[in-house]
């Protein structure tokens, strides 16, 4: 058991930095494809809309598949199927098509997205101590993997479609070999004792669970938002607010990212001797201290400063309500998890439209003030974890005895 536990633990981190590598081999391709589609970038925004339409679609639809079928199957289906559609923006010549090439490419990067953070909560649970947040941050791998492999194509001399292409067919071979090794069935499913087993959702407690749930949501809204904000615009905010050049400008999003996959590597470990809830209250309200440093830093040290302790700050926050969901009811783990990462999803794409628009009302770096209303909001918030969550993971660690 040990063994095969190990083993579905290393297939869902090559799931998570699989779906990573396929959206950003999408990111990375943007301006070539903008460039040969002939769109303005405003057009290319409504285009995105479309990405994120579809993949909020596919995630509802993954997460009631994953419960009914299981994670087993959901999961190396969404990782062909989304391997197979990674062509389709490359090979697209007009906008209609490349409209319709992101939507079922956000389909199927949404549905992939939810089935592996639900088999992520299984795996969790089988361990009987906090995973998640390391499964989160090999995510981020696969961004840096989608870049290196977008430069040695481009060095290769391929084309967007060509090097596309390679990485969805290289993508589906990982797919279908890791699938053996997921786990079979949820644990909920699985086990057959009594009701009063850690992690059982009694009939009782469905209504409550689903009130958790809903929280959970309206929270990774609002921290995903602050995430979405920070990736479109710590660079303009060094560039346009304190005059930093281009290049200079560009590690602001370094430093946020790099801060934010270092934080994740770090947080299971800090879950398991804390707890999820004093994660998310702790780390949203450096969150808010951190962003509040960049709206009033004068300097680009202060900046810098700033955004990497928005970075780290945020890090272990979505991975704990992700759990959080998959737990509250293990029985309906993937549509928890779809209605989470759902509206968080939605968060992360209205974040950069939503400081755009207040920073025609004021100054950019005002308008963060509003990231750290969101952090602050969220910190008083975190003890819905306390109802259910870490309950559950110390029933667990103490029933597993890790």
């Amino acid at each position: 058991m040990e063994r095969s536990l190990r083993a579905a633990r290393v297939a869902t981190y090559v799931y998570f930095v699989l779906c990573g590598t396929l959206m950003g081999t999408w990111v990375v391709h943007i301006p070539a494809i903008e460039e040969r589609v002939g769109i303005s970038h405003a057009a290319l925004g409504g285009l995105l809309v479309l990405l994120g339409l579809g993949a909020f679609t596919g995630m509802q639809l993954a997460g009631r598949l994953t419960d009914r079928l299981g994670a087993r199957v959901v999961v190396p289906a969404g990782g062909v199927l989304c391997g197979a559609a990674m062509v389709l923006p490359g090979l697209a010549r007009d906008p209609w098509t490349l409209a319709g090439a992101l939507l079922v490419f956000g389909l199927f990067n949404g549905g992939l997205d939810v089935a592996m953070n639900a088999h992520a909560v299984h795996v969790e649970k089988a361990y009987g101590r906090p995973v998640m947040s390391g499964f989160h941050a090999t995510f981020s791998v696969g961004g840096v993997l989608a870049a290196i492999f977008a430069a040695g194509a481009v060095s290769a001399g391929l084309s967007p479609a060509q090097g596309m292409a390679a990485t969805g067919a290289v993508s589906i071979v990982i797919a279908l070999t890791s699938a053996r090794a997921l786990l079979r069935a949820s644990p909920a499913t699985a086990d057959t004792g009594s009701a009063k087993e850690p992690g059982a959702a009694p009939a009782d407690t469905r209504r409550g669970a689903t009130g958790r749930v809903r929280l959970l949501a309206v929270l990774a809204l609002m921290v995903m938002l602050c995430e979405g904000a920070a990736n479109d615009w710590s660079a303009l905010h060094l560039k346009d607010v304190l005059g930093a050049s281009v290049s200079t400008a560009a590690f602001a999003y370094g430093t946020f990212a790099a801060a934010m996959t270092i934080g994740r590597l770090l947080a299971d470990r800090a879950v398991s001797r804390f707890g999820s809830m004093p994660i998310l209250r702790h780390g949203a309200t450096s969150a808010a201290a951190g962003i509040t440093l960049v709206a009033l830093a004068p300097w680009l040290w202060a900046a810098f400063a700033g955004w990497a302790l928005f970075g780290l700050g945020l890090s272990g926050c979505v991975p704990q309500l992700f759990s959080a969901a998959g737990h509250a009811d293990p029985a309906a783990a993937g549509a928890n998890v779809s209605r989470v990462a759902g509206l968080g999803y939605l968060g992360m794409l209205a974040g950069p439209a939503v400081i755009g628009w207040l920073s025609h009302l004021v100054a950019l770096n005002h308008a963060f003030i509003l990231l750290t209303l969101l952090c602050a909001t969220t910190a008083v918030a975190a003890g819905v974890l306390r109802t259910g969550t870490d309950r559950t993971h110390r029933n667990e660690m103490a029933h597993s005895g890790h």
